[in-house]
């Protein structure tokens, strides 16, 4: 963190994306030991509570593993609407960010959601996993365009995940719910 009223924010999902907040400053970034898995359940953005859809949250990795997505240095109160957003299952969890543009690393913060909150789906097949994000939808949209919008995004940073470019491989092959 820089002081006590700006914070580096971690992203690895849709707010890789998704920029719905204002930030002083953005830069690529990577998180080291932790990865990216659609174990999390949604209740109130990719689903509904009688259907939850899948998003992602992070679990733990080897040391070596790099989670690449973006940072962004927010004033303290952007926590309102982050908060907000990131509710359902979510906490905020110290990391350290190594900001790509500047080749610096900095202490921040991620929104991480574990196995015991009340919304965790947890692992499964992979081919099950795309079906259930084929057919989810939501208040903020399908559960689909949620994965297709992140691989597309991943691409354009230059990153290689295996876990959720083989979820889209397997969502185009089923084609449109």
């Amino acid at each position: 963190m820089t002081n006590d009223s700006r914070h580096w924010v971690f992203g690895y999902g849709s707010l890789i994306y998704k920029v719905d907040f204002p930030y002083v400053r953005r830069s690529m970034a990577s998180i080291r030991g932790w990865e990216r898995r659609f174990w999390q359940g949604s209740h109130d953005h990719r689903g509904t509570p009688e259907s939850p859809g899948r998003v992602l949250t992070l679990v733990p990795s080897s040391p070596d593993q790099v989670c690449l997505g973006m940072a962004y240095l927010i004033e303290h109160e952007v926590f309102e609407h982050l908060d907000h957003r990131e509710k359902n299952g979510y906490e905020r969890r110290k990391v350290r960010i190594r900001l790509h543009d500047a080749d610096a690393t900095v202490g921040g913060l991620t929104y991480f959601a574990g196995r015991n909150n009340p919304a965790w789906l947890g692992p499964a097949d992979i081919a099950d996993i795309a079906r259930h994000i084929n057919h989810s939808h939501g208040p903020s949209g399908s559960n689909r365009d949620y994965l297709l919008d992140l691989a597309r995004s991943l691409r354009g940073l230059g990153a290689d995940d295996t876990h959720v470019f083989e979820l889209e491989r397997k969502v185009l092959a089923l084609g449109n719910c």
